[in-house]
């Protein structure tokens, strides 16, 4: 079988870290990392599955809301994000939504977010940290607790604002000290996963390795499967 194809969306410029980080986390698990930003001919594009990463706020027009902090937007990294996660959506591909991408596609599936935590946390800082100093609770039946193999662990924090109201589909599976939410999966997709946190960043740690495991395993298990030509 060829190597699946993982498209990996970011800005026009900049995020060269957390890009890098899961390209190396994809070509690890036998994957072939496409970067993918504004501008790009998308309809010209083939992959087999998606990470969205992190970055900006998105536009409160994605969730009809209006801005309540000083906006900080790319319009041209959401049409762009917008477009992919409606395609992976559309055809079933496996697809990582990490912290902005998590939001994103709670957006898509019609949830809103949050758009400012200092005023919900009591128990968590509000300070942003590269380093797991965040607990992160996870649903001991989730699909999220079986892969990390524990219902309790430690994750770094980056964000600025997080789901509120959960998109359509979307199950809530993770939570900080404060009841905020860190990750929503559909239980009834091959893999459809949104973390707040920056795993790419946590790479050192086993646990979170395996959210790019089984993203390319979700590659493999879709292809293999009856009408699983899931390549664009």
């Amino acid at each position: 079988m060829k190597r699946p194809v993982v498209a990996i969306t970011g800005p026009t410029r900049g995020a060269f870290g957390p890009r890098f980080m899961v390209a190396w986390a994809v070509r690890m698990y036998g994957g072939k990392p496409l970067q993918v930003r504004p501008g790009d001919p998308l309809a010209e594009l083939r992959y087999d599955a998606v990470v969205v990463t992190g970055g900006h706020d998105i536009d409160p027009v994605l969730y009809a809301a209006e801005p309540e902090v000083q906006p900080k937007y790319d319009a041209e990294r959401d049409a762009l994000e917008t477009a992919v996660i409606d395609d992976a959506l559309a055809r079933g591909l496996p697809l990582l939504g990490i912290c902005r991408g998590a939001q994103l596609l709670n957006a898509r599936r019609g949830g809103n977010l949050f758009q400012e935590l200092r005023s919900h946390r009591k128990m968590t800082s509000n300070r942003w940290t590269i380093l797991p100093l965040k607990t992160l609770c996870v649903e001991s039946d989730s699909w999220l607790a079986k892969l990390l193999a524990t219902r309790r662990c430690r994750i770094n924090s980056l964000h600025n604002q997080a789901i509120d109201r959960v998109g359509h589909g979307l199950r809530i599976v993770g939570r900080d000290l404060d009841g905020i939410i860190q990750a929503v999966e559909d239980p009834t997709q091959p893999f459809l996963l949104g973390v707040q946190w920056h795993p790419e960043f946590l790479l050192f740690l086993r646990r979170q390795r395996r959210l790019f495991c089984a993203l390319l395993q979700a590659c493999r298990q879709t292809a293999r499967a009856p009408g699983g030509d899931r390549v664009r």
